[in-house]
């Protein structure tokens, strides 16, 4: 009897470990700890940064001044959005990783100024074509130049306001 139940609660013991690797602090497929993002204020008008993607985007995009930030786990996190002609904000909170040219969504902003998480959000490439182009625009000129990643999110911010990172030049994405 005793041995069933010292079997069972291992089992559950063995289940909580396994649940709470996939919540929080577990280990990517590049072997590095990741941490789960912790979602920023919701972005303020005030403080958008325009970012320029393309003259033939129809929609504007900006990237909050104020989420941009610079994890011990080598990714930008940032919040970026995008303003569709008729006036539309399509929200986002992402993650990049520059060694690997790759990103995630963390989180959706709702109409009501909160953020819904994103339930299914692997790390994907970040294309080099017009698709999601802004992804690839952060990456070369702003928080990735030369495949690597900036110091701090005031490097970060100081290149949007500049219109671009110094190192952007020596690029090539």
């Amino acid at each position: 009897m005793h041995l069933w139940l010292a079997l069972g609660l291992m089992l559950v013991l063995v289940a909580c470990a396994q649940t709470r690797g996939l919540e929080g602090n577990s280990k990517d497929g590049g072997g590095r700890d990741e941490t789960q993002a912790q979602l920023p204020e919701y972005p303020k008008t005030e403080n958008f940064l325009p970012l320029r993607v393309s003259a033939t985007t129809p929609f504007d995009f900006y990237v909050d001044a104020k989420s941009v930030g610079v994890g011990n786990d080598g990714v930008v996190q940032y919040s970026v959005i995008a303003k569709s002609p008729d006036g539309t904000l399509n929200v986002s909170f992402e993650g990049m990783r520059c060694t690997e040219r790759k990103f995630r969504v963390y989180a959706f902003g709702r109409p009501d100024n909160t953020w819904s998480e994103a339930r299914s959000s692997p790390w994907q490439a970040i294309p080099a074509d017009s698709r999601n182009a802004q992804r690839a625009v952060l990456y070369r000129d702003f928080f990735c130049p030369a495949g690597r990643i900036i110091n701090t999110p005031e490097e970060g911010v100081q290149a949007l306001r500049s219109g671009g990172h110094p190192r952007a030049m020596l690029s090539g994405f």
